[in-house]
């Protein structure tokens, strides 16, 4: 059974975007250099060849999961995100209870995540360590530093 994921419209755009463009423009890229590669001989002893056609198989890999993600991929409607815990497409202020140091972070999918724009994949430690926790209560995360808790400032959306 599939398991469903859930995005933003604008990611699922995103995603469809970049499936169309390897499937079309990708696969076109493809041909022409295993065709280009073709042309230089006897394909016993092409290692350009042979290297294509490894990229081709790489390159329909990822296609074939592409389409599976777009394929279980659901629309978050944003307006319905119950801020009173934090859940997918949370945001969420944190304060680390050894330093006092708050950080905050939006809570999003897999393939969204982005550290340097403070998304964090719900499947994270730290997103998994967040989810369902409330404003006021701890959450204890486990990170290669070692475990690290962190108070719930606040939850928006």
């Amino acid at each position: 059974m599939a398991q469903f994921q859930y995005y933003t419209a604008e990611a699922v755009e995103k995603l469809k975007a970049e499936l169309h463009a390897l499937k079309f423009q990708g696969r076109q890229d493809m041909a022409k250099q295993i065709a280009e590669a073709r042309d230089k001989g006897d394909l016993s002893e092409n290692a350009e060849y042979d290297a294509a056609k490894d990229a081709q198989g790489l390159l329909e890999l990822k296609i074939s999961k592409l389409e599976q993600v777009v394929a279980n991929a659901r629309v978050l409607d944003e307006s319905t995100i119950d801020i009173s815990k934090v859940s997918i497409y949370s945001i969420v202020q944190i304060k680390n209870t050894k330093n006092g140091m708050l950080v905050t972070y939006t809570i999003v999918s897999e393939e969204e995540a982005d550290l340097k724009t403070g998304k964090i994949s719900a499947s994270s430690p730290f997103g998994k360590g967040l989810l369902g926790k409330q404003v006021g209560d701890l959450a204890q995360i486990t990170a290669p530093a070692g475990t690290l808790e962190f108070e719930i400032m606040s939850i928006s959306r």
